[in-house]
């Protein structure tokens, strides 16, 4: 209901509307709670920690475009010195507020917004999709070397596949944003693969996710074997591909004046 000029407020006019919005560039999720002095959400103490949350959020999300920032850069810089880009594409995401939960809840942990900081290290991730192998390790090597992000935990699940087949390198590092008063040190997950381990694991988690019942054995081992067969693709398609950079590397050098 609208209140008009001169108008004597309506009840409903006078309740007290509080909004939080938080909104992250790049994001599409957009978190919104309407708060009422009707309804108990309203309690002071609970928009205070509520507050702290979405806080909390927006640090996360301004560490993601840190590091997509970086990671952009050194793709650009690659255009430019090699005509080559090593990364195709890339996806982030914020775990969700019910996700966080759960986790801290199956370890027995407090959930709180310190809990969160201290213990949770992939509340904001990067997913980096590279055309080829050797373009991911090229690509951990220069971001992990820059002397702002400190690297806290690797898992090489490439040169060790996960028993289900899945293959990927994960990072943990931790960036610095800079806010109106502060600096803060971030935790990021970074993920980085090829176009060929990003399209297995794509399909078996939305397979598995919208299988009705625990997936049998038989079909656990077909899509073991279509991660090796896949693997094996993957491999292939580098050898491919330092065969003809090697051979526009001996073309160039061929045609370079003596000196």
């Amino acid at each position: 209901m609208l209140c008009r000029a001169g108008q004597k407020p309506a009840r409903a006019c006078e309740k007290k509307k509080v909004t939080i919005v938080p909104k992250f560039a790049g994001n599409e999720q957009i978190m919104q709670i309407n708060l009422t002095e009707n309804n108990p959400m309203g309690d002071p103490a609970i928009i205070e920690k509520l507050q702290g949350f979405f806080a909390l959020q927006q640090q996360y999300g301004a560490a993601i475009k840190e590091v997509r920032t970086k990671l952009e850069v050194l793709d650009d810089e690659f255009r430019v010195k090699f005509d080559h880009n090593p990364i195709h594409h890339m996806e982030y995401r914020l775990k969700s507020p019910h996700s966080m939960v759960e986790k801290l809840r199956r370890r027995g942990l407090p959930v709180t917004i310190p809990s969160i900081r201290e213990n949770l290290h992939d509340v904001a991730g990067v997913r980096v999709i590279c055309n080829y192998i050797d373009d991911i390790y090229r690509i951990a090597d220069l971001l992990v070397k820059q002397d702002d992000i400190t690297l806290l935990c690797t898992k090489d699940y490439i040169a060790n596949p996960k028993p289900n087949g899945y293959r990927s390198l994960h990072l943990v590092i931790e960036i610095p944003i800079f806010l109106s008063e502060q600096r803060l040190l971030m935790p990021v997950e970074v993920q980085i693969r090829t176009i060929a381990m990003d399209f297995w694991a794509s399909l078996e988690h939305q397979l598995k996710y919208k299988a009705a019942t625990q997936v049998p054995d038989d079909v656990r081992e077909e899509l073991y074997q279509c991660a090796i067969a896949i693997a094996d693709i993957d491999e292939r398609m580098q050898n491919i591909c330092r065969k003809l950079r090697g051979q526009c590397e001996g073309e160039k050098d061929s045609t370079s004046p003596a000196t």
